[in-house]
């Protein structure tokens, strides 16, 4: 099974290294630096449109232009997305106690900045197993 992670980091160069860690191990990998380009962003209904999950795995930066990693995923939750919300992860190099109990009441790993390869490895190695076999991925448009 090949496995799909959407990648949200604004730096161009931590972006880059996230995608190659994710294409390494087979993923087919889509990023960004703008976590708005999410199809529930467009919907005129603020929902989600698809009945199937965008991704497997969601990684992204806290600390973004337009909204915090947290802000996105706590808004995805509320537009019904079914995009990797079970495997997410939020990565910065500064925590408040406030952003680290927002990530842990949204079930998200936490990576300090800067992380360890094998960190992330040993989060995905952990996380694959989880993910059904039969599951089916809606397109994910990346214009």
């Amino acid at each position: 099974m090949k496995y799909r992670a959407i990648v949200f980091e604004d730096d161009d160069n931590c972006r880059q290294l996230l995608c190659l860690i994710l294409e390494k191990r087979g993923y087919e990998v889509i990023s960004s630096a703008d976590p708005t380009i999410c199809p529930a962003y467009a919907s005129h209904h603020g929902q989600c449109a698809s009945n199937n999950a965008c991704g497997d795995f969601l990684l992204t930066d806290q600390h973004m232009p337009h909204m915090t990693g947290l802000d996105f995923i706590a808004s995805q939750e509320r537009r019904d997305c079914k995009g990797a919300m079970m495997n997410k992860a939020v990565l910065s190099g500064s925590w408040t106690s406030a952003e680290l109990s927002q990530a842990n009441q949204l079930g998200c790993k936490v990576f300090r900045k800067p992380y360890r390869v094998s960190e992330i490895n040993a989060w995905l190695d952990e996380q694959e197993p989880h993910i059904p076999a039969d599951r089916l991925l809606t397109p994910f448009p990346t214009n």
